[in-house]
């Protein structure tokens, strides 16, 4: 195992420059550390470090292809890609009718590295592939990655060839960990996740760069982090303690004195403080430099409010000038967790209340583009969430660099889920995935919680509490700054598994999967009342909803749901009731609906749409907003509008119904064929006309209101 195995709702909002020092090319050329004097403006050296894109031109085959590592392998056959690329984007969605491809895929590319990136330090970067990943270059093998989800990196300057033709060849295999009677399945069933209610696209499904440093660098192999570390404590409005730990390296053939300097800018790259320090690093060796300040008065991250971001730029020196540069964001914020009033943020409370989101889409799986990321995310802030679970495994870097922007609120989990294997092996591999997952976002501001596991006694298997709690023992053993956090299976609500990590999570359907909506009230104040001393959230609940499905009215009936239809107004009501309960039980310190999009579950098929899980309150190609989408932007958002509900429900089958709006604001006005039906203030975000008869053919149906001096309107036309 390599020891690195380690929409633009306004595109000005989300995108901006992330990690530039750390990803833009620079010339090779030796220069003195800029001047970081207070209050002057930093301007990054140059430095040798140089990272280039490998994403396009490669050729792929589905199946195993015995000697492809070879370079005289003849690939002419081969198909054409670009990365991000999954051989699983439309199968892995159709349905169980015909299973997915889990297997293995080979891809093979060549190119040259440049002349100038002689006696440099070469590396290949990998953003994410998925399950197990062996790589080779120029036939020799350079490493082999278990795991689908972390970015991970090999050593490959002994066996690339400077300034002339290279070949990589990449074997990724994505097969099943474990088959329908529970068997584990070599070699993935040693690597999770086993299994999950998801589709697990194979493929090189993120980026690869080649990656270039000086011998004397920071590291970049230590499991595939940036190697530098922002532990901050003891953050108030008055001061806040930093402590910067560069992890250095080597490779050269002698001794070297490193000095280190940390620069922390603000939002206007203006110096705010700059500290430094030096030490000995031992040929083709590795040492740590701790830096530390404490920094005045400092401007707080605070979430959505003001998502105040610094930057701190780590140079490495040797005696003829800087040799490395890494920039890593800096939001500095304090947060605390209590069992009765929940969650706070620098001081103050703050309701978490979010969504889950699975890193699919239609069409494309997993193998997104930052594009395609920043419109989910865009939508999620469209809705007025605090928070986003970013379930059940790591996510792309570009997602947790835009929570940061943004000011969310973020748990971030590995995939350890279902059930699992009792072998060493993946243990060692589910304590790696969770080492990769903290090491290479430890900077991110926005992350709170680290997650140990998501429902691992969901399926028959091996006790899990041994290793959840070693999982829970290795979050403050990394990073002690955070939260250990576990979503438990609400199915199995006394486990003890459940309660090895500080924050509980409990996933809860009730009205979906079991029992009404109502049970859910009843639910929450005996788990809390069993319970007090623990701090617990409700990690997941939602109900399925095909735009295409509607029923009125609304029939409640008990137990599982998923084999009847599922119509937008149950969905709709569903939420309603869930969310009118949470606000008053301030103890439920954070609230997800599952899920902000519907994703692929190639092994479902219910609702209408096979393939898929629809509880989403977006639809998979992020092009229809559901009813319920709507309901929680009238609770979470500030932004004016005014929406009708059921408004694909084209012919309703009655001679007189309900008209529902969702709104914020504090009255609206109903008309029909343009006749006023009065204007209402509503209760809780709910504004009814009740018993609205239709005439004979098109009837439309006008919601206007106003906030200020802007007015605000929704037309729905319905065919009676």
């Amino acid at each position: 195992m390599s020891r690195g195995s380690g929409i633009v709702l306004a595109a000005s909002l989300l995108l901006g420059c992330a990690n530039a020092a750390a990803s833009c090319a620079h010339s090779a050329a030796r220069v003195a550390s800029p001047d970081a004097r207070v209050g002057s403006i930093y301007a990054p050296p140059n430095t040798s470090r140089r990272v280039e894109s490998l994403d396009a031109q490669w050729k792929f085959f589905k199946g195993d292809a015995p000697g492809a590592d070879n370079g005289s392998f003849d690939d002419s056959a081969w198909t054409p890609v670009t990365l991000p690329h999954t051989w699983n984007a439309l199968d892995g969605q159709d349905g169980p009718q015909t299973p997915y491809y889990r297997g293995v895929g080979w891809y093979r590319k060549h190119f040259t590295i440049a002349s100038d990136l002689a006696q440099r330090k070469l590396y290949l970067q990998f953003d994410g592939a998925n399950i197990i990943t062996d790589v080779f270059v120029n036939g020799a093998p350079a490493g082999r990655h278990a795991g689908g989800f972390a970015t991970f990196r090999f050593d490959i300057t002994r066996m690339a060839v400077v300034g002339a033709d290279n070949l990589v060849a990449v074997k990724v295999d994505n097969s099943l960990g474990v088959d329908s009677s529970g068997n584990i399945l070599l070699p993935t069933g040693n690597v999770p996740p086993l299994s999950g209610d998801f589709t697990f696209f194979g493929g090189l499904y993120r980026g690869v760069h080649l990656l270039a440093t000086d011998p004397l660098a920071i590291d970049v192999m230590d499991f595939g982090s940036p190697g530098v570390y922002l532990k901050q404590t003891n953050v108030s409005s008055a001061s806040a303690s930093l402590a910067v730990t560069a992890k250095l390296a080597n490779g050269g053939a002698s001794d070297k004195t490193a000095a280190v300097r940390a620069v922390i800018v603000d939002a206007n790259s203006r110096v705010v403080q700059a500290f430094s320090s030096s030490k000995s690093v031992p040929k083709n060796g590795r040492t740590d430099v701790v830096l530390s300040a404490t920094i005045a008065n400092p401007h707080l991250w605070n979430g959505l409010v003001d998502p105040y971001l610094y930057r701190v730029f780590i140079e490495v020196s040797d005696s003829e000038g800087v040799t490395d540069l890494v920039e890593q964001p800096l939001g500095l914020r304090s947060f605390a967790l209590d069992p009765n009033t929940g969650f706070s943020l620098n001081g103050a409370y703050l309701d978490l209340h979010g969504v889950n989101m699975h890193q699919d889409a239609k069409d494309h799986g997993w193998a997104l583009s930052n594009a395609e990321i920043d419109t989910k995310l865009a939508l999620i802030k469209e809705i007025g969430a605090t928070a986003v679970r970013l379930a059940h495994y790591q996510h792309s870097q570009h997602t947790y660099d835009v929570t940061d922007r943004v000011g969310f609120v973020v748990w971030a989990e590995p995939p350890i889920v279902n059930r699992i294997n009792a072998s060493a092996e993946f243990a060692a591999n589910a304590k790696e995935q969770l080492t990769e997952l903290i090491r290479q976002n430890y900077n991110h501001p926005s992350i709170v919680f680290w997650a140990v596991g998501n429902e691992v006694n969901h399926q028959p298997g091996p006790s899990p509490d041994e290793l959840i709690v070693s999982l829970a023992g290795l979050v403050p053993a990394e990073d002690p700054t955070r939260i250990p956090a576990y979503a438990a299976d609400g199915k199995i609500q006394e486990a003890t598994v459940n309660w090895h990590a500080t924050a509980c999570g409990f996933n809860e359907y009730w009205g979906w999967y079991k029992g009404v909506p109502a049970d859910f009230a009843t639910w929450a104040d005996a788990i809390h009342a069993a319970h007090a001393a623990s701090p617990i959230s409700v990690t997941e609940y939602g109900a399925g909803a095909n735009p295409q499905s509607h029923a009125l009215p609304i029939v409640v009936r008990p137990g599982n749901q998923t084999d009847g239809e599922h119509t937008e107004e149950y969905q709709a009501f569903y939420h309603e009731t869930y969310w009118n309960e949470m606000k008053r039980r301030p103890f439920l310190w954070g609230k997800y609906v599952w899920n902000m999009f519907d994703f692929a579950s190639d092994g479902r098929k219910e609702g209408g749409a096979p393939g898929m899980n629809d509880k989403g309150l977006v639809t998979f190609d992020r092009q229809t907003k559901k009813d319920a989408f709507f309901w929680y932007k009238a609770n979470w958002s500030s932004e004016p509008f005014v929406y009708i509900t059921s408004r694909r429900f084209a012919n309703l089958p009655a001679v007189a119904t309900d008209v529902r709006v969702y709104s914020n604001l504090d009255s609206v006005e109903l008309s029909l064929n343009g006749a006023t039906l009065g204007k209402q203030a509503g209760t809780d975000h709910i504004f009814v006309w009740h018993n609205v008869a239709w005439r004979t053919g098109p009837n439309v149906v006008a919601a206007t209101g106003s906030r200020g001096a802007t007015p605000l309107r929704d037309v729905v036309t319905w065919t009676k």
